[in-house]
């Protein structure tokens, strides 16, 4: 597990875990799977405050696609508990500014998009388990084709919470039988980053017409001999975001991840 220190050019020790955020206000913005191995990937949904307490009723009714991991203040761009330097600006590769439902910039800083009224919640996301898959022996499709995971909306409704309703997504990745029930006990360990799959097979009894097609992210092949195994997704916000058609917005790009100073291993309950 890569959790020792690298240096950066001014020669400064830094974790893996800010040495990808220093990337990222460096300008890469490329997907997160993989990156700063050992270390927490969050989902971002920021919010103006009058609707920040129904988002977070929404978390709290839906915590298998929405496990909250870290919230800000109002208008504070900091989450110390997720990292000291952390500054939820310019520590996403990608982000998705939403106006009245509609995707209208994907900058890689929110500089100036940042309001004081703004709150911020970091969710949890997929990529922390993989990593105790991987430790398993078990292949990461995605990973291994260096793509994003495919992601997908289902008919799985959602609780609803003021405006925010809709159906959940899905992230999906293909496994043999026997891979894919050690799959299921492992991720079951980590439900503070969406836990056990919510489905495994058959993707049109969940409203997925086309396994090739994902909605958000990339396809990846499933072979003959194995099943899509699909988990709740924290790309889940942003479709409900879209649906409820508030005036503004700002999301992470599906994949490209806010990266904490939290450590995979201590998610573990079992």
């Amino acid at each position: 597990m890569n959790v020792g220190l690298t240096r950066t050019e001014q020669g400064e020790q830094v974790t893996p875990s800010l040495k990808a955020r220093l990337d990222c206000r460096a300008g890469m913005a490329s997907s997160t799977a993989g990156i700063a191995n050992g270390y927490v990937q969050g989902n971002l949904a920021i919010l103006p405050e009058k609707f920040a307490s129904s988002f977070h009723r929404f978390c709290q009714l839906n915590p298998k696609p929405c496990p909250i991991i870290g919230m800000s203040d109002v208008g504070n761009p900091k989450i110390p508990a997720l990292g000291i330097d952390l500054d939820i600006r310019t520590d996403v590769p990608r982000y998705r500014v939403w106006r009245d439902g509609e995707v209208a910039d994907e900058p890689t800083d929110i500089m100036a998009h940042w309001r004081d009224d703004l709150v911020a919640f970091v969710l949890g996301c997929s990529f922390s388990f993989e990593e105790a898959l991987m430790a398993e022996g078990l292949p990461i499709r995605h990973i291994e084709h260096k793509v994003r995971v495919p992601m997908y909306r289902t008919n799985i409704q959602c609780q609803p919470a003021g405006p925010f309703a809709g159906p959940m997504v899905v992230s999906m990745r293909p496994f043999k039988p026997a891979d894919a029930i050690r799959a299921v006990q492992i991720t079951t360990r980590f439900p503070s980053v969406h836990g056990a799959p919510v489905h495994l097979g058959h993707p049109h009894s969940i409203g997925i017409a086309d396994i090739s097609g994902p909605d958000y992210g990339d396809p990846v092949p499933v072979e003959a001999d194995e099943i899509p195994v699909f988990w709740a997704c924290g790309v889940t916000p942003q479709s409900v975001i879209a649906a409820a058609k508030i005036p503004f917005a700002i999301t992470h790009a599906p994949g490209l991840m806010l990266i904490t100073d939290l450590q995979n291993k201590h998610l573990a309950v079992l």
